[in-house]
């Protein structure tokens, strides 16, 4: 079926479907991952974003089980390729993206030039769009903006859960945890208590040996509760590690700001360089926000290889760390893994 993606400055890029035909609307962005769409569509980082891929062929690899993706389901309000391969060959595969789409009711269009909407983006900026299907519903569905909305909210655990045994005892804050995240800690010996994102980790009744705030959608600002909960962290003393979204949470609970990203990164391909060092590493990311005044008492920790932008903070005597990478990864690279490491050895 034919289908338009139309941008909200009025470009109008004419496509064709190959999952849910249901007008939806979000956040256009861009990824640079060569592989790895079913982790990428099941990240909550991606929550009420429409997201396109640069490279060219997608879907020949199928869709693997469900207890290969990041989430129990597709969190992108639309995928846009150029082009879509639905004779998958893998021996894991289990189903094809289309019909994926079409299971978890998410749009998917081809649009040949997705390399002239990525330089669109990238020149002018991530915007808004929407994918419709006839002239009846481009002129009915609006231009939502995620950012304005608590996305943290949508894709955290509504209850509290405990996984893995050990000697110590990690709570992950879930603003839209990935789950590689927990399988990297348990793999670690480590005991991991989930929880809400706004919930009171003081209640808990185990003794909370570190604390990791992860990753999630949209705009940091929106996690007041979370926020708050970090600055009560910090003066408690608790070891604490940021990924992504939990990077610019903890600048923010210690007096630092951030800012929103003209496109953001997205991909398994970014370089970031680890201050002070001559180190370099390929990261997976997915934000579209950063951390633009660093906290007092907070020094870079890591800066982006490409645009110098911050890519992670480190208090200078306590044991509080963030990171705007993805050390999990899932996909991409596992170069950064060690941060899991490093931060385990600080727990009380």
């Amino acid at each position: 079926m034919n289908a338009r993606l139309i941008l909200k400055d009025g470009e109008i890029f004419e496509g064709q479907s190959f999952g849910y035909e249901q007008p939806r609307s979000g956040e256009l962005v861009f990824s640079t991952g060569m592989v790895g769409y079913p982790e990428s569509l099941t990240d909550p980082s991606y929550e009420g974003q429409i997201l396109i891929s640069t490279y060219p062929i997608i879907g020949s690899y199928g869709v693997p089980d469900k207890k290969y993706w990041e989430s129990d389901r597709i969190h992108v309000s639309g995928l846009i390729v150029s082009q879509y391969i639905d004779t998958p060959s893998h021996f894991q595969s289990k189903m094809t993206l289309g019909d994926w789409l079409k299971k978890e009711k998410v749009p998917g269009l081809v649009v040949t030039d997705t390399r002239y909407l990525t330089q669109k983006l990238r020149d002018g900026g991530a915007q808004l769009a929407k994918i419709v299907f006839d002239t009846s519903t481009s002129l009915s569905t609006g231009f939502d903006d995620p950012n304005k909305k608590n996305l943290v909210a949508t894709v955290s655990t509504p209850r509290v859960s405990r996984e893995g045994a050990g000697s110590k005892t990690v709570v992950v804050i879930d603003c839209g945890v990935k789950k590689n995240i927990t399988r990297s800690l348990i793999e670690r010996g480590v005991k991991v208590i989930t929880v809400p994102w706004d919930y009171n980790i003081f209640s808990l009744k185990e003794k909370i040996d570190g604390i990791i705030v992860s990753n999630g959608p949209g705009d940091p600002k929106m996690c007041d509760v979370t926020i708050e909960t970090v600055k009560n962290i910090l003066t408690k003393k608790i070891p604490l590690l940021g990924i992504c979204l939990g990077n610019q949470i903890l600048a923010l609970a210690a007096g630092g700001d951030t800012y929103k990203m003209k496109f953001g990164h997205r991909g398994q391909n970014q370089p970031c360089v680890m201050v002070g060092t001559k180190k370099c590493y390929l990261t997976t990311q997915n934000h579209g926000f950063a951390i633009g005044k660093i906290p007092k008492d907070f020094r870079p920790w890591f800066i982006n290889a490409n645009d110098n932008t911050n890519e992670g903070i480190i208090h200078e005597n306590l044991p509080f760390m963030s990171v705007q990478f993805h050390p999990e990864a899932t996909p991409g690279p596992v170069d950064t893994s060690w941060v899991f490491d490093y931060f385990l050895e600080k727990l009380c």
